[in-house]
């Protein structure tokens, strides 16, 4: 059976979508597989729906195959195409981290959050009119708890410190987590001698990162053989990926603080910021020229940077 170029199978009844946004894989939704029935991870924004669609015909499944919908958290290339998709999925429920539950039934607040941050011409061409969930069908998952497909067992975790409205799904079949973004971003370009290189991603609002690392530990805790990035696909290797990113979300932590009163701090912190990612990319033996690697690293730079200043003013105030 010959699939569509963006649809690709990754064992255990698991398939990566590249949704399509941005560039070609950045951003991933999953499909799995289990006995004709079907759930998909993540969906990526509004203008990914008919791929989703298409890699269920592509699969020969219906659209009334589909049990669950699960979004890791709701930001929007996460979820934002949750509730456009549902509309096509008859048969569908929504298990969502109970912080993000009213979020899908009411998206009014999302979108809101979301334009203060990227602005309104950013949210007409890459996100669209956001498409409410019934909230009849929208389930809000616990920590611990475990849905079913055909018998398969997905758990889920609280995992805060990206989001506060963060669960990640565990798939014992695959022993791998579907991390969302707690376990960071790996772009497949950066993949070099050692394996694939990770970063990660401190983007506004909440960001905490006491909460992160110990989200990381705890998804280690389950000695996974995989995970299951958003951002981007299925990596292998992971402890060594672990210790990359809990290396740089230390340093990253460190240099934000000791920079938290400098004159021209936004400037100084995506130096710092950009230094760290580099610095790391450059100890893996990536071959990639600087200037191509920091045109890659630019909009997760510019996010971590208001994530990271955030965080801050958040911190002094506590004090």
């Amino acid at each position: 059976m010959s699939l569509p170029a963006f649809l690709r199978p990754l064992g255990h009844g698991v398939h990566v979508v590249d949704t399509g946004f941005h560039r070609d894989d950045f951003d991933a939704a999953y499909l799995i597989v289990q006995d004709a029935r079907a759930a998909f991870i993540d969906t990526g924004t509004n203008h990914s729906v008919p791929r989703l669609l298409a890699a269920l015909e592509a699969l020969g499944l219906s659209r009334q195959s589909v049990d669950w919908v699960i979004p890791t958290h709701v930001h929007l290339d996460h979820a934002g195409g949750v509730g456009a998709l549902v509309r096509e999925l008859p048969q569908a429920r929504v298990l969502v981290h109970p912080r993000g539950a009213r979020h899908l039934v009411d998206p009014s607040a999302l979108y809101a959050g979301a334009l203060a941050v990227y602005g309104q011409a950013e949210m007409d061409r890459n996100y669209g009119t956001l498409v409410p969930v019934e909230a009849a069908r929208v389930v809000s998952s616990t920590d611990g708890g475990s849905v079913t497909l055909a018998g398969r067992a997905l758990v889920t975790i609280d995992t805060p410190g990206h989001a506060r409205h963060h669960h990640c799904i565990w798939d014992e079949a695959s022993r791998g987590w579907f991390t969302g973004d707690t376990f960071g971003l790996s772009y497949r370009e950066f993949d070099g001698p050692a394996g694939a290189w990770i970063l990660p991603t401190t983007t506004p609002v909440q960001f905490e990162p006491e909460a992160l690392q110990a989200s990381i530990e705890r998804l280690m805790a389950s000695d996974p053989q995989c995970m299951y990035l958003t951002h981007y696909g299925r990596v292998t290797g992971v402890p060594r990926l672990a210790e990359l990113l809990l290396g740089q979300l230390g340093q990253l932590v460190a240099r934000a603080r000791a920079l938290q009163h400098a004159p021209q701090r936004t400037q100084a912190l995506r130096e710092a910021v950009l230094d760290v990612h580099l610095s790391s990319l450059a100890a893996q033996g990536t071959a990639m020229p600087r200037e191509r690697a920091q045109a890659l690293l630019e909009l997760d730079v510019t996010l971590n940077v208001q994530g990271i200043e955030a965080w801050l003013d958040r911190d002094a105030r506590a004090r």
